[in-house]
């Protein structure tokens, strides 16, 4: 129950509202918001993943390089 309750109040520059006094444009803003974050979270997970194999790539290539010297 005090999950349910916790969801139901949201903070927005250190204000609490309760999602259902919002409008319905607020709401749907809102899930604007959300559906945008959620986005950014899958994307900095792939950025992660990508950033791995591009240093695996790195490593690879240095011991394919010739000797210098």
């Amino acid at each position: 129950m005090a999950t349910q309750e916790k969801r139901s109040i949201i903070k927005i520059n250190g204000v609490d509202y309760k999602i259902e006094d919002l409008s319905a444009e607020a709401k749907a803003q809102l899930q604007g918001v959300q559906v945008a974050e959620a986005e950014i979270k899958r994307l900095n997970s792939k950025l992660a993943l990508v950033q791995t194999a591009r240093n695996a790539y790195l490593q690879v290539l240095q011991a394919e390089l010739p000797e210098q010297g």
